[in-house]
């Protein structure tokens, strides 16, 4: 089973990054054909500032490793450094009816946070299919703000195979409904557009401030309290194993909960957790040399595979003559 996904190199990570893609994708190597990658291309239509993204690729990258991926048990790779994703894109593009990503609610949505309307943001389906079918994936991780986008993918490959034959495998997506969709300070989705997360490889002070700035509802103490409704517990309960969260769950509803205690221990909880892997990311970052051989190695272990696929798509659509 071949599993793929990527995450942009566009800031900091937060809670929601780790749960809702990061750590199951980790764990993914240890059970199945793992293809991981920076997708920095797809940054670009947000990020237009070279050098910040530059910069933003390596930490990235450097993430990713601290967090447990494992260049040896996996191919890791950025996306710029594979040329056949764009091909791929303009192959594929001739094939993607405009109706089909005008129906796209993510270009709309960003549009109205302020992103500049473009070409890029327009496409990013058609690369992001690109991205899956190159690598013939089988399966594809996401979050529920992505389930559109591999429709699409789905859409698209089925239309190529009916012209063309069997050239992609039909990929299928993956929604882990229990952290699809982490929730951020305010209850909303966890994200830096709405400003509203918990990064990690924090400090100790700017972490605290954050998770303390988490928005509870003005229950008395002396008064029982609803676990599913509170932004804490639903944060919290990311780090607990089942007895743990009956536990917490049994406090809430006990009357004499703070929420003030709650938070601290949060803020505790998440920096202990992440604590080792600061560390590691910090030794990471310290020889980006080491780092760009690793992420090159996997950049040409990926290409033998698209280089693969790209073969049957040149031949199809006639650019081998």
């Amino acid at each position: 089973m071949r599993v793929l996904s990527g995450i942009q190199p566009s800031g900091s990570l937060h809670l929601g990054n780790f749960f809702g893609m990061m750590k199951k994708m980790i764990a993914y190597q240890e059970q199945e054909e793992l293809f991981c990658f920076i997708a920095n291309y797809h940054a670009m239509t947000s990020l237009p500032d070279g050098k910040t993204l530059a910069r933003g690729t390596l930490e990235a990258a450097a993430n990713f490793l601290a967090l447990g991926l494992d260049p040896e048990k996996s191919i890791f790779w950025v996306q710029s450094d594979l040329p056949e994703v764009q091909e791929l894109a303009w192959a594929l593009s001739n094939f993607t009816p405009m109706g089909l990503l005008e129906r796209c609610h993510s270009y709309k949505d960003k549009v109205v946070q302020g992103i500049r309307p473009n070409h890029g943001l327009f496409a990013y389906p058609v690369l992001m299919t690109a991205d899956i079918l190159l690598f013939q994936s089988d399966k594809v991780p996401i979050g529920k703000d992505q389930k559109q986008h591999l429709e699409v993918a789905r859409d698209i490959a089925i239309k190529y195979n009916n012209e063309y034959g069997d050239v992609f495998t039909i990929p299928e997506p993956e929604i882990d409904e229990d952290v699809a969709t982490v929730p951020g300070l305010d209850g909303r989705k966890m994200s830096k557009s709405y400003g509203n997360t918990i990064d990690l490889f924090l400090d100790e002070k700017p972490l605290r401030k954050q998770i303390m700035r988490i928005v509870t509802d003005p229950t008395p103490i002396e008064e029982a309290k609803n676990p599913d409704s509170c932004n804490i517990f639903q944060i919290y309960r990311l780090f607990l194993d089942e007895a743990g969260v009956e536990e917490l769950r049994q406090r809430y509803l006990t009357p004499g909960l703070r929420y003030g205690d709650v938070k601290q221990e949060l803020f505790e909880t998440v920096r202990d957790f992440f604590a080792p892997y600061t560390e590691k990311r910090k030794e990471i970052m310290a020889d980006p040399e080491e780092l760009r051989k690793i992420l090159a190695n996997g950049a040409e272990k990926a290409r033998y595979v698209a280089n693969k696929t790209m073969r049957k798509v040149r031949k199809k659509v006639g650019l081998i003559y």
